[in-house]
């Protein structure tokens, strides 16, 4: 009789010789691209059963690459890098497809695919360029932002894209009329990352002072609602329902939230050395979301139990929040005991106004 496999809440970390600055889970297999602060770009195969094991390695950036995109289908895998340029591979035949080595006069910052053979790139400086990957010819132009585009969105039509920059403003572009639509006021923090949320009716974006800003779709000028998570940047955010998100933050901390109403439920798990989490990736099959940082390492995170939260509104959030339980691979089942609310101790600190339900907001 065969023995029984054990199946463990989580893949294995992934360990890598160099610092790991972005990474990207591909739409329908349990394949995860990493890139890495030399160019480097490293294709893996994750399992809770059967261990992790590396596909194949790229080697087309010279600098640091920055962002990573796998098409629809799965097929193509796109990236930019510091060094100017943006690449596609075939995922099946791991060959180069198309390279556009001097894509910007900037180091690129940002990426989204934004059509099947269009692709968004974002700078240090804030020019936005359109690229058609068939003819490699840049579609659209435009700088409206002084500062890097920090991460970018597009509606489901991919008629709007919405850029979140380091100035502090958020821009929305009209991409098939070649045009910008609207620009917010300037905030007072960075904008770092970009979440769709509640069936796309809502824009969450996490700042350089650790708060959460909630955009009402369509109206970019100013916020509808404003989530204090603490005081640490958030460096990244993934929905893993339409409530709930996880953010990374700059002391290497992972923390799921709960937007309208909004609440803390608690710390999915952290990377050593309180170094700042570049990026959180949800796997294809949506069970984990998956992790980078400076400790040279991928790892996942089990996030089943987060699907089933929901929040009691009739009950205030505690003012005075106890020490979030971190969470443990070996104690997967436990992960929601040491579960708290912070909201109202991190409301006074910051005098937010908010709201306990998307009631008072207009869609």
């Amino acid at each position: 009789m065969a023995a029984a496999v054990k199946v463990q809440d989580s893949p294995n970390d992934l360990t890598f010789e160099d610092l790991v600055t972005t990474i990207q889970c591909h739409p329908t297999k349990n394949i995860i691209a990493s890139g890495l602060i030399g160019g480097d770009i490293l294709l893996h195969e994750f399992s809770n059963t059967e261990g992790n094991k590396e596909l194949h390695k790229f080697v087309q950036h010279k600098k640091a690459c920055r962002a990573l995109r796998f098409s629809e289908d799965g097929r193509c895998l796109f990236s930019v890098s510091k060094d100017k340029s943006l690449y596609c591979v075939d995922v099946e035949t791991r060959k180069l497809k198309k390279k556009i080595k001097k894509a910007h006069e900037s180091p690129i910052y940002s990426m989204v695919l934004t059509g099947d053979s269009f692709v968004a790139t974002g700078d240090d400086d804030g020019v936005l360029k359109v690229w058609d990957m068939r003819t490699k010819t840049c579609t659209m132009e435009m700088k409206e932002c002084e500062d890097f585009i920090s991460d970018m969105i597009v509606d489901d039509d991919k008629k709007f894209l919405i850029a979140a920059s380091g100035e502090g403003t958020l821009t929305s572009f009209n991409i098939r009329r070649k045009r910008m639509e609207n620009q917010s006021e300037l905030f007072d923090s960075e904008l770092l990352c970009l979440a769709k949320m509640k069936g796309g009716r809502k824009l969450v974006c996490g700042t350089g002072e650790g708060v959460l800003n909630i955009f009402n779709w369509n109206e970019w000028g100013n916020i509808s609602d404003r989530f204090p998570c603490g005081d640490t940047q958030i460096d990244s955010v993934v929905p893993v329902t339409e409530n709930v998100l996880c953010i990374g933050t700059n002391d290497g901390h992972i923390r799921a939230v709960h937007v309208l109403p909004n609440r803390v439920l608690g710390l999915v798990g952290d990377h050593p050395g309180d170094f700042p989490i570049e990026k959180l990736s949800l796997t294809a099959d949506t069970s984990c979301i998956a992790s980078c940082s400076h400790d040279q390492r991928v790892k996942f995170w089990n996030i089943e139990e987060l699907k089933s939260q929901t929040v009691d509104t009739s009950k205030q959030a505690t003012k005075k929040a106890k020490k979030l339980v971190k969470f443990s691979k070996a104690k997967a089942n436990d992960f929601f005991s040491g579960l708290v609310d912070t909201t109202a101790e991190n409301n006074e600190a910051s005098g937010s106004n908010n709201s306990d339900s998307e009631s008072d907001d207009s869609d």
